[in-house]
């Protein structure tokens, strides 16, 4: 949901016209659907990575205006909350320009960002979750500028009508309410971007659904909330409830929430924007003057901007995009379930482990989501959540298995295969998914590594809780700039 709006007042008449809109819309993809008219010939593969922003102290800095105009870049945006930030990697071929040079443009971009910021006085840390971030920093003054975000919450407290309520038991025990949405950008989040053919597009969201409990449980990062110790990749439930559209009366009768891993392996990307029409009101209902039916009748190409606008306000963990690049329409797979850093090496090796195994899912002959129940993928990704790389997963053919086992046994090999398949020869390959075996070899991921060093300045030093997680929050960005992959950490 990147796009500006407005400030004004929404009526019924807008809601109205808004709901027949996005129907045109679907009519309109269900055409271009049949009449093939997508992009297929260049696949390409992108990456938004979402960073928070801290003071020389590690706290929250609510600089998100003064950093953007600093770094002077239109890769870069906000995000919701004023201590956030986000950057749109330019898409490319996955094996375009040799092993280091997506790693390389990366963390150039990165780095240039940090410079300016530190010129301001602000640094960048990609976390899943800020651990300095306190419950009094999450309030209605933390929504950044941009109006999109204050119609957004707005709206949801419309639908609601109450205060959210945040209950989470990990660790530690959180019971929290908030009278804002700004909860949900503690969430910051790594997102990987897969093009693909309209025919084979289903396929790649049920293999991209059948691996999100793998993912999150080897990449989790964010185990600490308001100074609570819960979940080991926390960003879950917390983007779940603190998104959440419904009172607990709406809840009991089955209404679905907005924050929606889905209920079903699909046929077709059309199931997706269907059941975002079927289900979904409007949050910001904003119409365009485009007819969709006239642009396809003239020859061109729709924009379909209520379908997508609506689309962007239902956070599928897998969640399909329509878009038009030089003039031509593509669709892609938005994985959204991973969060940020611990540092580049540690993306690129969790994109590398997506792209690849998700290929070789496809392409097996018996697929994975036809011996696999779509309420088993869901219970993976809560179960991978709460518990990060210790969890045991279910797997078709091997039941319920520790993640790590499941891993090096059955999926990091598909890994290989499917990355071979596109191209990558053994020496790109290797050193990436050498990042996952280690992980799994070690135990160690982000989430583990914050949980023992803030333990650790804990314990030996008996300091106030905030000190240690802010003290911890400092070493990790020294770690994070250093660039080795997370599980390679000393705590000392």
């Amino acid at each position: 949901m990147g796009r500006d709006v407005p400030a004004l007042v929404f009526t019924r008449d807008d809601r109205r016209r808004y709901r027949e809109k996005t129907q045109s819309c679907l009519d309109a993809l269900a055409r271009m659907l049949r009449e093939s008219r997508f992009d297929i010939e260049r696949p390409q593969v992108g990456l938004e990575i979402e960073l928070n922003l801290v003071d020389g102290s590690g706290e929250p800095a609510m600089r998100n205006t003064d950093v953007l105009a600093a770094i002077a870049d239109p890769a870069w945006a906000t995000e919701l909350g004023r201590f956030n930030l986000e950057i749109n990697i330019p898409p490319r071929r996955l094996t375009e320009g040799g092993p280091d040079a997506w790693e390389r443009e990366i963390r150039d971009a990165l780095n240039h960002a940090e410079e300016k910021a530190a010129g301001i006085g602000a640094h960048l840390v990609m976390i899943g979750i800020l651990p300095t971030l306190q419950q009094k920093d999450v309030g209605e003054q933390a929504l950044s500028e941009n109006p999109r975000y204050h119609h957004l919450n707005e709206q949801v407290f419309a639908a609601r009508g109450e205060d959210l309520r945040i209950a989470l038991d990990g660790v530690e025990r959180l019971r929290a309410y908030a009278d804002t949405i700004t909860p949900e950008a503690a969430c910051t989040s790594t997102q990987f971007h897969l093009q693909v053919a309209p025919e084979d597009f289903a396929d790649y969201w049920n293999a991209a659904q059948a691996v999100a409990g793998v993912q999150v449980a080897l990449a989790a990062n964010a185990p600490f909330l308001f100074g609570k110790e819960l979940w080991r990749e926390t960003r879950i439930p917390l983007f779940e409830q603190a998104t959440d559209t419904r009172p607990e009366e709406i809840k009991v009768q089955g209404v679905r929430p907005r924050v929606w891993f889905g209920e079903r392996w699909i046929t077709s990307v059309f199931d997706l924007f269907e059941e975002n029409q079927r289900y979904f009101p409007a949050l910001l209902p904003l119409c365009e003057d485009e007819d969709p039916h006239e642009t396809l009748e003239a020859g061109d190409i729709p924009e379909l901007a209520e379908l997508t606008l609506h689309n962007g306000t239902i956070y599928r963990w897998n969640r399909p995009v329509y878009a038009v690049a030089h003039g031509k329409p593509h669709l892609r797979v938005e994985n959204r379930v991973l969060p940020a850093g611990p540092t580049v090496a540690d993306i690129l090796a969790n994109g590398a482990f997506y792209y690849g195994l998700t290929r070789a899912l496809v392409e097996e002959e018996r697929p994975v989501w036809s011996r696999m129940s779509f309420s088993a993928a869901e219970e993976n990704l809560h179960t991978a959540a709460r518990y990060g790389i210790d969890a045991s997963l279910y797997w078709p053919g091997m039941g319920e298995v520790p993640t790590a086992e499941l891993v090096l046994r059955r999926l990091l090999p598909l890994a290989h295969r499917g990355l071979e398949a596109a191209g990558m020869d053994d020496a790109w390959r290797e050193p990436l998914l050498g990042v996952i075996e280690q992980r799994c070899v070690s135990g160690r991921n982000g989430a583990v590594w914050q949980s023992e060093m803030f333990h650790h300045l804990d314990d030996a030093r008996h300091r106030h809780r905030h000190e240690s997680l802010r003290r911890m929050t400092c070493q990790y960005m020294e770690f994070m700039h250093m660039n080795a992959p997370a599980h390679t950490w000393p705590v000392d």
